[in-house]
């Protein structure tokens, strides 16, 4: 079926339809990645948005459960040069164009996603529909400059009660900005009772719960709506050791005085080069955010830049420097992606136990 990509600047791709037939409007961005394009539709950070995949052929291996990032995605539609007419794997449980489908997401292919990629690059993320029709573009194209498609995302996005992710030993409350369940493996892997918490969990609520540690989940949209959250980290880093990825590495750095801005057009996918400052050390991570921390709004008698993206400078990670306290930019969870970064849960576990140590012998 004949499908249409209708972009704020007025242009329009002509393409074929999968997926779920419905329209749908959105951010368009892209993502690098060559491969996770599962985890990356299922990851709440793109919700509201349309995402485009550089590679030129996804869907080969189809999708399972397994690998999930969030049980009801909240992407507004996929756009590739091509979908997998065959795809094979024992682990597959359904087509990809199946499970969109069934997810009520449409996809566009056999576009020029070069062309739409480079457009993304020069002239910073736009506006977008997917749409069956282009009888009404003009009108469309007024719609798109009026909107902001990821306002109030996280809203959307976040558990509305809390939940329990069982395990032992250490009890971990994680903010759910929306967030991954890579990051719960991760925890689960290193023996953590983990409780998911609402966004708008206040300090005193997470307190009550008694827990060993806070970990900031990745979310969607503006962190600077997130003032309420802010205040939250702010109180709960003097009690409690706190580690913030991705979304909650920039409310982590809002907490303590930073402030964020919109990039051109983000980074989204699986191999960007990041420096620790300290060692040196080069890591490749998995990244998938359209905001950062301005650099010049970090008060350095608070904070210190920990990690620098090598490709454009971006800050990429904040420690405190009085309370037991960091956060990155990018998913050490890696989900898909290297893993080169992985170590960081087992720090903020270090400081978890040091922690537990610490009033155990008080």
């Amino acid at each position: 079926m004949k499908r249409y990509l209708i972009m704020e600047d007025g242009s329009i791709y002509e393409g074929e339809g999968f997926g779920a037939d419905v329209q749908t409007t959105g951010e368009v961005v892209f993502t690098t990645g060559m491969t996770g394009y599962q985890e990356a539709i299922t990851d709440q950070s793109y919700a509201n948005q349309i995402l485009v995949f550089t590679n030129p052929l996804i869907g080969n291996y189809g999708v399972t459960l397994d690998d999930f990032e969030s049980l009801q995605p909240q992407i507004k539609g996929v756009i590739c040069r091509q979908v997998a007419r065959i795809p094979s794997n024992w682990r597959m449980q359904d087509t990809l164009p199946g499970f969109l489908e069934k997810m009520n997401i449409p996809g566009l292919q056999e576009i020029d996603t070069r062309e739409l990629v480079r457009k993304l690059r020069h002239f910073g993320t736009l506006r977008g529909r997917i749409a069956d029709s282009i009888t009404d573009a003009d009108s469309v194209v007024k719609e798109l400059k009026r909107q902001n498609p990821t306002k109030g995302i996280i809203s959307q996005v976040s558990t509305k009660t809390l939940y329990p992710n069982p395990g032992t030993k250490r009890n971990i409350v994680v903010v759910d900005f929306g967030a991954k369940h890579s990051i719960l493996r991760e925890l689960a892997k290193r023996d953590c009772n983990t409780i998911v918490v609402p966004y708008s969990t206040t300090a005193q609520e997470i307190l009550n719960l008694h827990p060993d540690g806070v970990l900031l989940s990745n979310g969607p949209g503006n962190p600077e709506e997130m003032t309420a959250a802010a205040e939250m980290v702010a109180e709960i880093e003097k009690h409690l050791p706190v580690f913030g990825i991705c979304m909650g590495h920039q409310i982590f750095a809002l907490a303590n005085g930073a402030s964020t801005y919109k990039m051109k057009f983000g980074h989204r996918g699986f191999n960007h080069p990041v420096r620790d400052i300290a060692s040196g050390q080069i890591v490749f991570t998995s990244q998938n955010h359209g905001y950062a921390v301005d650099p010049a709004s970090v008060d350095k008698e608070k904070l210190m830049i920990t990690h620098v993206e090598i490709n454009d400078g971006t800050v990429e990670g904040l420690r405190h420097r009085q309370y037991p306290a960091f956060s990155v930019q990018f998913h050490p969870d890696a989900a898909p992606g290297p893993h080169d970064a992985d170590g960081l849960f087992d720090d903020f576990i270090s400081m978890v136990d040091q922690r537990k140590e610490a009033r155990t012998n008080a």
